[in-house]
């Protein structure tokens, strides 16, 4: 599998923002685009020097290749000669010489763990790392005395921190026709979005997300269950009960056998992607070059993207499979828009810009109703505890920088009661740019009405107050007929939108589009007395 070798989530060029932190693309010479790469890999020629062979390669072999023109790097265990891919890093030379004759398994990790390098570097493989042998244990005899679903303790794996989460523990109950299986996180802050179950055939996983930490179970259970299941959080003790239904209503004498990372707490960033394959089942015109997709999940997942986090979706492209991230959003901004066929909880919805001379989204585009699309876990360091006793919450986006916007004004505008005052501010090029600015209008004009009918005020100190949804458009490149705001992203534009509520008033400003625009946003944020802690940015 082949993953576009961006620097950041996606290309810093991009307005579909998704995380924080990325670097810069440097420009590539001609002949030297993803598409070259792949043509390169599939061409035959000897990328490693070894001709075909693998070798192991000790600490010090390694130290010694560390030059451009010889530049060996290893990763997770594997080492590749990425000499011949230097030309072709998005992030440029310099920055895969920061691993050369190293281990550049964390240095990878912090910019892209994404990517799946073993699918991009596979004909740039030259091995193996030589280990020092290790005996295995046995644990067919402790897997023998596996009771009631709780593992011994010396399987529990030791990647723990000493910071880390207390460690999770689970059970499992039956009755004639259900099979429960509960799990104990030990947490106060779990909710339905932590909880992410998968099953096929006689395989169980879920995915339970502790503060930085994934816990895994991973079982091969011993009967077929249906595919449809039910999943519930009792958060006052931080349990999950997640029940299956029995193909036959027989007895069973255990839970099943443990398969690879089973009763496992590991760091998320230490995690690698799962996928699942979910269908196509509408495609919109949003705008003319943006399309609303959705997609349902298969019967037997439950899966739900918290807010501000992101997917990857997977394509097969050219015979090489690719990989972008997405935000999910909800379908719309109003409830009553939403599809009645399934759960909500079924679907996931992804606004996504076209780009014509792309390789993956017009790929996207032309899938048919009915085909499907791998969807990845969801990644991202956005956590909803920022909301908490917020008074002012301020969105600054441009483009497609919008979609993480989304979910945030669905979940501001219902479900945070010390919410005073939220302001959208929305940089696009033209008008027919701008995505769903009908529904905003409705959106910005329903909370009038509210404010009109007494709804959403509230007093404090003997002063009234209203909640009130304040959303602005600014163009770039208006038509004469514009009257709104013009222009570029501006100390005038900001100083004059963002004003806080109180002086002392709790505030969250969220910031999503290119990378150009995001940095000069923060700057001028800082500049308009922002602190870094009110200050969340989506960009990469």
């Amino acid at each position: 599998m082949l993953n576009v070798p961006s620097q950041s989530f996606p290309a810093p060029r991009s307005q579909q923002r998704v995380a924080a932190g990325g670097r810069s693309k440097v420009p590539l010479k001609q002949g030297r685009s993803l598409m070259d790469w792949i043509r390169l890999t599939k061409s035959g020629k000897d990328l490693t020097g070894l001709k075909g062979r693998l070798i192991e390669v000790t600490e010090e072999e390694l130290k010694k290749h560390n030059k451009k023109d010889d530049c060996w790097v290893c990763i997770r265990g594997f080492v590749y000669n990425v000499s011949p891919y230097m030309e072709y890093h998005p992030g440029g030379e310099d920055e895969l010489m920061r691993a050369a004759g190293s281990d550049g398994t964390e240095l990878f990790d912090q910019v892209h763990r994404w990517v799946n390098y073993e699918s991009m570097l596979k004909e740039c493989l030259v091995g193996r790392m030589a280990v020092k042998p290790t005996v295995l244990k046995d644990y067919r005899e402790e897997e023998k005395k596996v009771l009631n679903g709780m593992l011994p303790k010396s399987q529990v794996t030791e990647t723990l921190a000493k910071e880390g989460p207390s460690y999770p523990s689970y059970d499992w109950f039956q009755t004639d026709s259900l099979v429960t299986i509960a799990i104990y996180t030990k947490q106060k802050d779990i909710n339905l979005d932590s909880i992410i179950v998968d099953h096929q055939d006689d395989s169980f996983r879920a995915e339970t997300i502790i503060k930085d930490h994934l816990y895994l179970i991973h079982i091969g259970l011993s009967h077929e269950v249906q595919e449809d299941f039910s999943v519930r959080v009792i958060e006052s003790v931080g349990k999950i009960e997640i029940v299956l239904k029995k193909k036959e209503n027989t007895s069973w004498n255990f839970l099943g056998h443990p398969l690879e990372n089973h009763h496992s707490l590991i760091p998320r960033k230490d995690t690698g992607l799962y996928y699942r394959k979910c269908q196509l089942i509408s495609k919109e015109d949003v705008t003319h070059d943006t399309r609303l997709f959705c997609l349902m999940l298969p019967p037997s997942t439950h899966l739900q993207v918290p807010i501000g986090q992101h997917v990857y979706l997977r394509l097969p492209i050219t015979g090489t499979e690719i990989v972008k991230p997405y935000t999910p959003i909800s379908g719309s901004l109003f409830s009553e828009f939403k599809e009645p066929v399934l759960p909500n909880n079924k679907y996931i919805y992804f606004l996504i810009k076209i780009y014509p001379t792309g390789l993956f989204t017009p790929e996207l585009d032309r899938l048919q109703i009915g085909d499907f699309v791998s969807v990845s876990s969801p990644e991202g360091n956005f956590k909803i505890s920022a909301f908490q006793e917020l008074e002012d919450l301020f969105l600054l986006a441009a483009g497609t920088g919008f979609t993480p916007m989304v979910k945030i004004l669905n979940y501001a505008l219902t479900d945070i009661p010390t919410l005073r005052k939220v302001k959208l501010m929305f940089f696009n090029k033209t008008e027919d740019d701008i995505i769903w600015r009908s529904q905003l209008e409705k959106l910005a004009f329903k909370d009038k009405r509210q404010v009109l009918n007494n709804e959403n005020t509230w007093t404090q100190g003997g002063e009234h107050y209203t909640l009130r949804l304040d959303v602005e458009f600014v163009l770039s490149a208006p038509t004469s007929e514009w009257n709104g705001k013009q222009g570029h992203i501006s100390p005038a534009l900001l100083s004059e939108f963002f004003k806080r509520n109180l002086d002392k008033s709790k505030v969250l400003v969220c910031i999503c589009g290119p990378v150009p625009f995001t940095e000069q946003g923060i700057r001028l944020l800082h500049d308009l007395n922002f602190s870094k802690n009110e200050i969340h940015s989506f960009t990469a």
